[in-house]
């Protein structure tokens, strides 16, 4: 039987191993299913924010904290290469990977290239800031835009003269070492065959634990998860 659960474990243990997502016919095979009951888990699991398929076709474009299609955060270990779809989705495919993790990216996804290093669980260029524009209980209104503006910025200056440019509202900002911590337990249970999504309330707490008291950081009550 075909779960969220087992799907996304499925799906993200897949992507671990192979760097790409697994096929609907791989999915069927490993979930000892057929072709139109794992096409069906895929639209369910979409229903309940685990995934985001393409628009005409049951493929993965996305499962958090992976991008299967390029983006502005590149991650590289001894073992396989990935696309992370923003600064923090970044950094929760680092904490999921359990290696030493290059990240390459851009400053404000412009081009100033620069290299994030975690050697043994600690990130070593620790002074670049993430910026968080998008209110997180607006984060599903339109997923892929809101992670393609969570980006890494050098200082606040920089971030105010990026917002001015792009005319981009100024959010929340927090020093990289921070959401990397965060992202350790914000996705630490993503490769779960028992994962489901944090409930409002667990949100909320893991907010509160990581002092991200910001209005961006509100949430709603009117969803059962986040």
């Amino acid at each position: 039987m075909i779960t969220n659960s087992n799907l996304h474990y499925s799906i993200i243990k897949g992507i671990i191993d192979n760097g790409f997502a697994p096929s609907v016919e791989e999915l069927a095979n490993s979930l000892n299913s057929d072709k139109n009951e794992v096409i069906k888990g895929l639209k369910d699991l979409q229903d309940y924010h685990g995934v985001v398929l393409h628009p005409n076709e049951p493929k993965i474009w996305v499962i958090h904290p992976f991008s299967l299609a390029p983006t502005n955060f590149y991650l590289k270990t001894k073992n396989g290469e990935w696309w992370g779809n923003c600064a923090w989705c970044s950094l929760g495919v680092a904490a999921l990977l359990k290696d030493d993790v290059k990240i390459t990216t851009t400053i404000g996804a412009e081009t100033e290239q620069i290299e994030i290093n975690i050697v043994n669980g600690e990130i070593q260029e620790k002074n670049y800031f993430i910026h968080f524009p998008i209110p997180m209980k607006n984060a599903w209104d339109n997923v892929i835009y809101t992670c393609s503006n969570m980006l890494i910025f050098e200082n606040e200056k920089q971030i105010d003269q990026w917002t001015k440019k792009h005319n981009i509202p100024k959010g929340d900002i927090q020093p990289i070492e921070k959401i990397w911590n965060f992202s350790k337990k914000w996705y630490g249970n993503h490769l779960n065959p028992k994962w489901t999504k944090w409930t409002i309330e667990e949100a909320k707490e893991m907010f509160r634990e990581f002092e991200l008291n910001d209005r961006i950081w509100k949430l709603d009550d009117s969803n059962e998860r986040f």
